[in-house]
């Protein structure tokens, strides 16, 4: 496969479920697809040490974490037989409850598709330098990196 051009992941905020759909409904006209596989990573509404965390402050510094995601594509591409892929990360202040990652794997054959999403989302959690301040109910918040 030649190599792709950088592209940029990030979405301000939460990526919302009409991007998610829109995505999904691009590839209707691409037949030669036979499975689909999506990750979508949720905000969660922890309790840590008696505080509810209520959002989550994405940062990065995006032109170094876009060479990363590049670098995972380009792997998995080799790795994996898709046909295509799709990765979305959020920066900024994401509310518990919403979507802050969306990975989209596209193959002929769903086992492909299955795995070289987990694949995405396991690459993301262990090399993407992105970092998240969790932001509690009482107005604090802690910094910790996004894979923790």
């Amino acid at each position: 496969m030649s190599e792709k051009k950088t592209k940029n992941v990030f979405v301000q905020g939460e990526i919302s479920p009409q991007k998610i759909a829109d995505s999904i409904q691009s590839h209707s006209s691409k037949t030669d697809i036979g499975a689909h596989s999506i990750f979508l990573g949720q905000v969660r509404k922890d309790n840590i040490e008696g505080k509810e965390v209520i959002a989550i402050d994405y940062s990065c510094y995006e032109e170094m974490a876009n060479d990363v995601f590049h670098s995972i594509r380009e792997m998995t591409f080799s790795k994996y037989n898709l046909t295509c892929m799709h990765i979305y990360h959020s920066l900024g202040r994401v509310e518990a409850g919403k979507i802050c990652l969306f990975v989209f794997t596209s193959s002929r054959h769903r086992a492909i598709a299955i795995e070289a999403c987990s694949y995405v989302v396991e690459q993301i959690k262990s090399h993407v330098p992105i970092w998240g301040k969790e932001i509690f109910s009482d107005d604090t918040s802690v910094w910790k990196k996004e894979n923790s």
